[in-house]
This record gives C-alpha cells, sequence and structure tokens, in this order.
C-alpha cells in the first residue's frame, strides 16, 4: 500500500469514526409552555400551574452526549424558572435555572430557552420549578439513555416505567404558603401523596386517579422512582414483588435486591422488577418516613401492578411498608448504597483534600412583630438564615457587579457546641444585608460535613448541591467526631449523588471535585426549609483558560 492509499484509508477511518460520532450525537428540542390549567384530585377541582396542560408535566428522552435545547413561554401570572436537577451544566450555569441564583425568573409573557449539553451522565434525572412553591405541580421526569451500543451494566429489561412521586393540595398552594408566612407557621401540609399524580384508591373520587402498570409473566421491567414531593422522604414497596437497586441519581450502583426503597425529595432510583408472581394484581404504596416525631401527611399513595389478562374484579394486595418512624431500616438501606466502581464507571473519589467545610443545619426563631406569635421559624446553615438576592447571583458573579453578594459564608459555624444533644433558649439566626457565598478555588478538592443540630429539633434533611455529583463517604448518628469518624469512610465505593439525606440528629460528609466554575446553590430540598432559609451558594472560581471558565450569557438570558 503506497503512502496516498495509506492517507486515503487513513483519512476513510478518520471521517468514519466522526460521522459515527456525529450520528451518535443529536439536538433535541422541547417546548413547554408554562399555562394555568383545571385539574381535579380528591373530589376538589381547582386552577393550578403546569407545563404543557400535564401533571406530571412532559418527560424529556435524551441519549448521553446529545445536546438539549428547551424553550420555555410563561403563559401564567406566577415569575417562573425551571430546575434541571441532577444535569451538570458544565460551564452553564445560565441554564440552570434556580431564581436569582443563576437567572432572574422569566416574567409572565415572556419566553427563555435552556440550552444545554447531556455530557458523560446517563440515568434518570427530572425537572421542576425552583421559584416559589411551584414545584408541587411543575415537574416531570428526565430520561438519559445510554450512548448507541452501550449497554446497561446490567440485565437489559423488557420495558420500563416512570413512577414519579408527589404530593396534593386541595387548596392553592402559593395561597397556602402565604398565609403560613403570614402567621409565622408551617403551612397545611399536603392533602395526599401522589404516583404519577394520582393518589389512588385510598382517597375519594379515586376510580379515575389511580396509576397502573401491566407486566407479563416472566419479563424484567425497569422501574424509575423520582420523588417530586416537597417536603416527605417516602417509602416506597410492591406487595409480592422484591426490588434490585441498580441506579441511583443517574450513577449506576452495585445491585442489591431490597423489600423498600427510601428517596428523599430530590433523589432518583432506578429498580430491577422480575415479573416472577402468581399472575394477579398488586399494590405499589409509597408513604412517609419521619422519626423525629413532627406532623407530617402520613398518607399512602397507591398505584396497580397487574399482570396481563387479569381482570380488573381481582383485588390486589398491599405491600408491607417500613413504619413512619422506622430509622433502623432507613440506615441499613442507605448503608447498602455503593457506587459500581467498574473500569468502565470508575468511582473517583478525592483521596487528599484541600478545603475542609463544616455546615450546622439549624432551625430557629426570630422576632417577627406582624406574626401570629411575634417571632417567625427561620433555618440556617451555621446560624446564617440565606438572603436571596434581588439579581442573579452568577450574573453579578460574571460581571463582577458590587454590592449584589458578599464571599465570607464561614466555613464551620461562629460557636461550637453539643449539636445534637444541647437545647438553647436562644434560636434566633443571622440575618445579613446581602447573601453571603462560599468562595472555592477551581479544581480544588472539597470535603463537607453536613451536621444536624438539636436546635428546635432534630430532623432528616436531604442536601443537593447543583452543578455537580458528589461522593457520600460517610454518614453517623450524634456528632461528627473529627478524629474518629475519618477512618470509618469509604474511599472506595462510596455512593454518587446530587441529593443526600442527613439524617435525623446525625451527619453526612461528602466530597467533590470543584472543577464546574460558576455559582451553584446548594440547599435542603424540603421546600419548607428551602424557604425559611436553609440554603446557600457556591462561587467556584474560573480556571486557567477560557475553556474551563464560565461561558458568556445568552442573548434571551431574562432580565430582573
Amino acid at each position: 500500500m503506497g503512502r496516498r492509499d495509506v492517507f486515503v484509508w487513513n483519512f476513510g477511518v478518520f471521517l468514519l469514526c466522526f460521522l459515527l460520532g456525529f450520528a451518535q450525537s443529536a439536538v433535541k428540542t422541547y417546548n413547554f409552555d408554562v399555562q394555568v390549567k383545571n385539574i381535579s384530585r380528591l373530589c376538589h377541582a381547582k386552577p393550578m400551574v403546569t407545563v404543557n396542560g400535564m401533571y406530571p408535566g412532559p418527560t424529556i428522552y435524551v441519549r448521553e452526549g446529545d445536546r438539549l435545547r428547551i424553550n420555555v413561554t410563561n403563559h401564567a401570572q406566577y415569575n417562573m424558572s425551571i430546575h434541571w436537577h441532577g444535569l451538570k451544566q458544565y460551564r452553564n450555569g445560565w441554564a440552570d435555572g434556580p431564581a436569582y441564583i443563576t437567572q432572574c425568573p422569566v416574567q409572565t409573557g415572556q419566553s427563555y430557552t435552556y440550552d444545554m449539553n447531556v455530557t458523560e451522565q446517563r440515568g434518570t434525572l427530572w425537572w421542576h420549578a425552583h421559584i416559589f412553591w411551584l414545584r408541587a405541580t411543575v415537574y416531570g421526569a428526565i430520561v438519559i439513555m445510554p450512548k448507541q451500543g452501550i449497554p446497561y451494566p446490567f440485565p437489559q429489561p423488557n420495558s420500563e416505567f416512570n413512577l414519579i412521586l408527589g404530593e396534593w393540595w386541595n387548596d392553592d398552594v402559593e395561597e397556602i404558603v402565604k398565609q403560613g408566612r403570614k402567621l409565622g407557621l408551617p403551612p397545611k401540609m399536603s392533602d395526599a401523596h401522589t404516583i404519577n399524580g394520582k393518589p389512588g384508591p385510598l382517597f375519594p373520587c379515586w376510580e379515575k386517579h389511580t396509576y397502573a402498570i401491566e407486566f407479563e409473566q416472566g419479563k424484567t421491567y425497569l422501574l424509575r422512582i423520582i420523588n417530586a414531593a416537597l417536603n416527605d422522604e417516602l417509602f416506597f414497596a410492591i406487595s409480592g414483588h422484591s426490588m434490585t437497586v441498580v441506579e441511583i441519581d443517574a450513577v449506576y450502583t452495585k445491585p442489591f435486591s431490597t423489600e423498600s426503597i427510601l428517596i428523599t425529595p430530590g433523589q432518583t432510583t432506578n429498580v430491577l422488577v422480575r415479573a416472577n408472581q402468581a399472575a394477579g394484581r398488586y399494590f405499589m404504596a409509597a408513604r412517609a418516613f419521619m422519626d423525629a416525631g413532627l406532623p407530617i401527611d402520613n398518607r399512602t399513595a397507591i398505584a396497580i401492578l397487574q399482570y396481563k389478562g387479569i381482570p380488573n374484579t381481582v383485588i390486589p394486595s398491599l405491600p408491607q411498608l417500613p413504619d413512619l418512624n422506622d430509622s433502623s431500616t432507613a440506615l441499613t438501606y442507605n448503608a447498602k448504597l455503593k457506587s459500581l466502581n467498574s473500569p468502565r464507571f470508575p468511582c473517583n473519589v478525592p483521596l487528599k483534600v484541600d478545603r475542609h467545610l463544616f455546615y450546622t443545619i439549624g432551625l430557629g426563631v426570630n422576632p417577627c412583630p406582624t406574626c401570629q406569635n411575634g417571632t417567625q421559624l427561620t433555618a440556617s446553615l451555621n446560624n446564617i438564615t440565606f438572603v436571596m438576592p434581588q439579581v442573579g447571583l452568577l450574573q453579578a458573579h460574571f460581571l463582577s457587579l458590587k454590592g449584589v453578594f458578599t464571599a465570607d459564608f464561614p466555613d464551620r459555624p461562629p460557636m461550637p457546641f453539643n449539636y445534637t444533644g444541647a437545647t438553647f433558649t436562644n434560636l434566633q439566626t443571622t440575618l445579613s444585608k446581602l447573601p453571603r457565598v462560599s468562595k472555592i478555588a477551581f479544581n480544588s478538592t472539597v470535603e463537607l460535613v453536613l451536621q444536624d443540630t438539636n436546635l428546635l429539633s432534630v430532623e432528616s434533611h436531604p442536601f443537593h448541591l447543583h452543578g455537580y455529583n458528589f461522593f457520600v463517604v460517610g454518614t453517623g448518628i450524634g456528632n461528627f467526631d473529627p478524629k474518629k469518624d475519618p477512618a470509618k469512610y469509604n474511599l472506595v465505593d462510596p455512593p454518587e449523588r446530587n441529593t443526600v439525606g442527613v439524617p435525623t440528629g446525625g451527619w453526612t460528609a461528602i466530597r467533590f471535585r470543584a472543577d464546574n466554575p460558576g455559582v451553584w446553590f446548594m440547599h435542603c430540598h424540603l421546600e419548607l426549609h428551602t424557604g425559611w432559609g436553609l440554603k446557600m451558594a457556591f462561587v467556584v472560581e474560573d480556571g486557567p483558560d477560557k475553556d474551563h471558565a464560565v461561558r458568556s450569557p445568552p442573548k434571551d438570558l431574562p432580565q430582573c
């Protein structure tokens, strides 16, 4: 073969590889019309905010490597922003979505196109409104398929279903929140839990509002389970069937079998289920987990798993769900979650830490002359109740605007104390004039210990970090011991997540590499606590060149 022939052959191989790569990547476009529609549940009809008139909203289907463009047009009376929960948005915080953190909201009558790349992620994520309590009704699934020709690292399912767990209020949610804020008290809890927007047969008017799926004997099914509830961690189980957990938060796990799963608001869990039971009808059920003795919606949402050919007259059986306060089952389940850590899907947990952070999680009471008791409930990290800005923090950071935020969020609480044992008479938190953020050096490795406290009450808190996955290297009950507890860390195959539950009266340690420049929100995913100020933001500095710096903002970025 001559030089010319070798050149032609090599060029042909290059061109073929290029075209195959190009063919695998696509631009997926969706139109989201935010509109008010009358929806009925529990014999109550009400106008509520939806996307495309759907509740839950449409599922986004995309493949790893694709570009995703979602055109959001706001026809509702509320300002709107949408967060693509779990998508890393590398250098592209403009598409992340939390209102006043990475963007000003899309105002009534306006549009914004969220333009993002799906890079090195595959699995189940979700999207939801990220302003006020509008995610009560504005949410949906994101299904990221692997690249063409790349199989799952578990048995190929015959089919799959999305199961989105949520909450329903008979009254207008925003009005309920306003009333609670006016009184300085928690708003009224939800009237039902739901599975794909339907409460099921334990509630009135259930005939039209029970979700059902069909199995065929001998086949294997993938269930993509999402907790979109605003304020409740949930147990989920299927009568007569065990589940094999294979993925959490769009990261593959070491498979294990379980009779029930625990899933916090913000988390996703993929399970395989074999249709290997006697042909019949079986209930799938979701019910709250709360081990702190606080009031909660303890009503059970029900859906139906029905084998093909079985008539609807067959009465299903209920699954055995853990008790409401079953801490042991919750801790045991979470301890089983481990990253797959295979050659194709390695677990790149940072072994060396550049920056150690310790954040206490506290509930509190601040003065409020207009409130019912002269006080209002509040929440804080390191005793700081986060104050929301009036413009987007990312825009302020990118344009070096002064007077929008201060970069002095403390690495540790102002005063060490017996975090889970002490009781305090002074429960007042610190309110700053401007939001306080923490500045992180590009590509540095961070360990953050989140410590629950007994300020007002201990409670489990699911924390979500935008822009990143992190590794859950350790967790425990009681006060974190910086001398003894790190020796127990899992630095081999810890679970990789974007949302983690901090146990009641305990702590959780996470690690991540700060390689995504921008402004990234971190907050409790209980909407009640986020509204009370249980949130903060990291400013991750730019890297050494333009390929490691925040991209320029899009031309249609909403203005405040």
